[in-house]
């Protein structure tokens, strides 16, 4: 089973930018959709930015559309998410999840703190 491991969180000011990275340590990462997920504080978690194996097809969270941008290197086994104009709404744990069918394998998620 795979163990996504994010990385790439920390402290940022609003209107700043972030890279989120989730590395999938395992041989068959180009047979999961992939998948960013945001905690924010007392809240259900929330899908933000999705993308397909092929990388072919990204979806986006309204909130978060023209903003973020999810992609992935089928060569280093690694998933990313761009971070733009972040405000403190964006604050929260963000999650990795690699899909494949019913599947699904979570990473222990990375922190991100927008404020000024």
């Amino acid at each position: 089973q795979p163990q996504p491991v994010e990385s790439g969180g920390g402290l940022v000011q609003p209107g700043g930018s972030l890279r989120l990275s989730c590395a999938v340590p395992e041989g068959t990462f180009q047979k999961y959709d992939m998948e960013w997920w945001h905690q924010a504080p007392g809240k259900q978690r929330e899908m933000v930015a999705s993308i397909t194996r092929t990388g072919r097809t990204t979806e986006y969270a309204d909130p978060v559309k023209g903003r973020f941008t999810i992609s992935r290197d089928l060569a280093m086994n690694i998933a990313y998410l761009q971070m733009d104009l972040l405000q403190p709404d964006d604050s929260g744990f963000y999650y990795c999840n690699a899909r494949y069918g019913p599947n699904n394998y979570w990473g222990r998620g990375t922190q991100v703190y927008v404020s000024s």
